[in-house]
């Protein structure tokens, strides 16, 4: 019996090693063929019996397979061109006890083609490997710290001082604020000094996941729960928050099917799949954001009233910038160094026109609005200034002119009328009657900007 097996596996070695698929060549430590394939007899005149106990210089005089002798380092990727076929090598030390006894020489790939398709699979895996790093990147990356909270006015500075309190337990929080007051910024800061900083951040935005597909989202499925399901399953967003956080931004926009399914997540800390009949068990801190009103939704019953007690432990209220104007100063030249910290020259100076217009105006968009000014600023300025002419024409127009320049007083539509002109034909002049820049600078389509110049009889 034991002599069959090892005849079996002398017979399976041989069919492995003598395939016509594989061209392998293995010598001793002295250099001598111990071993050739028959695919190598196509290429050299040599018979693969007769080779061995030759030199392998004797056998295949181009070979540098004795090289890694000497070096007892792998050669892998070296071109050789053998009977005018290109071929890849790959030359491999065999050692014992660390000490080289041997090398094995292959020869991989039988034309060109083979390798342009191996080149393309690799590149396409890449891109898919880049991809999901972007995916995971915007998943989990933890972008933001206290640090980069800029601003020194009370409100500010009591909403930065509560969250490094909550950042030290494991307590729900939700903050609230308009659009744009950097709710996800305080989020993410939260996160990052707390104790489960080594752990994953999870970002869910309420309002982009549509209705229907909210529940496989946040609870996963398993293979084959839904028509188009991932044949492998899916784990769901507070399965990949298990030990991290998970920061449910817009939560004004849940449905309410799933605030009630929620509910039991917040309280039992366990999750079921879709398709799933058996429980989780998961260990998350929840962070909540929104722009709404949530008492408001309460009462007309869009919002249930047990959860938001839930969400509501600690409560950060993000001030408006228009309430803060004493910060929007240091906010806008942070920001004006954060988008050039990228570039070798300096940050340009600021006009004092400039602070006091931006100080001055109401600011609808809050933070998010005021970098999308500071680009702008960094692309129009000259001479390494920021002046007034940098911003938009409303900013621009939130400095106040003096009693004595102002029209005598005519009904509303007159005044109105009459504003606009002045605005296009200043925005006109300030881009040298390029009609596509001042169409921009005025915020509407140039087909309109033809339109109102023909109406004003600007030419």
């Amino acid at each position: 019996m034991g002599d069959t097996q090892n005849e079996l596996s002398k017979d399976l070695l041989s069919a492995v090693l003598n395939n016509p698929y594989e061209h392998i060549i293995i010598i001793d430590r002295y250099g001598k063929v111990r071993f050739m394939s028959q695919a190598y007899e196509k290429y050299y005149p040599v018979s693969a019996a007769s080779s061995r106990g030759k030199y392998i210089s004797d056998v295949i005089p181009e070979s540098k397979l004795s090289r890694v002798l000497e070096t007892g380092k792998a050669e892998i990727g070296d071109f050789i061109t053998v009977k005018g076929e290109n071929r890849i090598t790959a030359k491999i030390p065999l050692k014992k006890n660390g000490r080289v006894i041997g090398a094995v020489g292959k020869l991989m790939f039988s034309n060109p083609t083979q390798v342009k398709n191996l080149y393309k699979r690799i590149e396409s895996l890449e891109k898919n490997l880049n991809h999901y790093k972007d995916e995971l990147s915007l998943l989990y990356d933890i972008r933001y710290s206290f640090s980069e909270i800029i601003g020194n006015s009370p409100s500010l500075k009591d909403a930065k001082a509560l969250s490094q309190l909550a950042a030290e337990n494991d307590s729900p929080v939700l903050i609230t604020g308009e659009s744009g007051t950097g709710k996800e910024l305080f989020a993410h800061a939260i996160h990052r000094a707390g104790k489960r900083r080594q752990q994953n951040f999870v970002r869910v935005n309420c309002a982009a996941i549509p209705k229907e597909l909210f529940e496989a989202e946040m609870f996963g499925y398993e293979p084959g729960a839904f028509t188009g399901a991932n044949p492998k399953g899916k784990p769901g967003k507070f399965e990949l928050a298990d030990k991290g956080t998970i920061f449910l931004d817009e939560i004004g926009d849940m449905p309410l099917k799933m605030q009630v399914k929620l509910m039991r997540v917040l309280q039992e800390k366990e999750v079921e799949r879709i398709g799933e009949n058996k429980p989780r068990q998961i260990d998350f801190r929840i962070i909540s954001a929104t722009n709404q009103d949530l008492e408001e939704l309460i009462n007309k019953r869009k919002f249930r009233l047990d959860l938001y007690y839930r969400f509501n432990v600690i409560n950060i209220h993000l001030p408006a910038l228009r309430d803060i104007p004493e910060d929007i100063p240091l906010i806008f030249k942070h920001l004006i160094e954060k988008l050039l910290s990228n570039h070798k020259h300096p940050a340009p100076t600021v006009a004092p026109e400039v602070l006091t217009a931006l100080q001055r105006y109401d600011w609808p968009g809050n933070a998010r609005e005021l970098k999308n000014v500071a680009e702008r600023a960094i692309i129009l300025h000259q001479n390494n200034c920021i002046k007034l002419k940098d911003l938009p024409i409303p900013i621009q127009d939130a400095i106040p002119t003096s009693k004595a320049c102002l029209p005598p007083l005519t009904s509303l539509k007159t005044i109105m009328e009459d504003t606009e002109r002045k605005t296009i034909i200043r925005a006109l002049k300030q881009t040298n009657d390029n009609k596509i820049k001042a169409s921009e600078l005025l915020g509407i389509h140039r087909t309109g900007l033809y339109q109102k110049m023909k109406k004003y009889n600007i030419i």
